[in-house]
């Protein structure tokens, strides 16, 4: 009995600390559309727009750029998005100045980012992609591709058929 009631108060602080979570979140993006969840540390900017269905299991968002995330996003944890860079060509010093390359990151609908994710700005992945754990993201990703390592590859695609008919059943997590 004791046990119960002691897993009974956990659930409900680790219910009370999503919650907050979910609330700052929506608090530090520059807008969002609909539901946000957050099951793990986040920190977004004001920069951030947020689609309907935005799921987090931790992400941190640095720099200045814009970052669009569309609908029903989901991260893993410790996932890293980095919109600026120094300014190491063309700059007043080496091995950079004191000026940054600010570039934009867009992340279509139903993305599935795993765990330890990192990706830099000027990148887009495409609607369906799902990019591998511990992978660095450096360049454009296709609609419905599969990609992994560092830099990011896409290795292998998504049944399109299959995804277009869950999509059209509204068959969203």
């Amino acid at each position: 009995m004791m046990m119960g009631l002691i897993r009974g108060i956990r659930d409900f602080f680790r219910l009370l600390q999503r919650r907050f979570r979910e609330y700052r979140v929506a608090r530090q993006c520059g807008s969002h559309l609909g539901s946000i969840r957050v099951g793990g540390p986040t920190s977004l900017t004001g920069n951030t727009h947020l689609g309907q269905n935005a799921n987090f299991n931790g992400l941190r968002i640095n720099g200045r750029g814009k970052v669009v995330i569309g609908d029903n996003f989901h991260s893993g944890r410790e996932c890293l998005f980095i919109t600026d860079v120094h300014n190491f060509d063309g700059g007043t010093a080496i091995p950079y100045d004191n000026t940054y390359i600010v570039k934009d990151i867009t992340i279509k609908d139903n993305v599935w980012l795993g765990t330890r994710v990192i990706v830099l700005g000027g990148v887009t992945i495409g609607e369906g992609a799902i990019i591998q754990a511990g992978s660095c993201v450096v360049s454009d990703i296709p609609d419905y591709a599969i990609a992994g390592g560092h830099p990011a590859r896409v290795f292998s695609q998504r049944d399109q058929e299959h995804y277009d008919r869950l999509k059209k059943e509204g068959a969203f997590n």
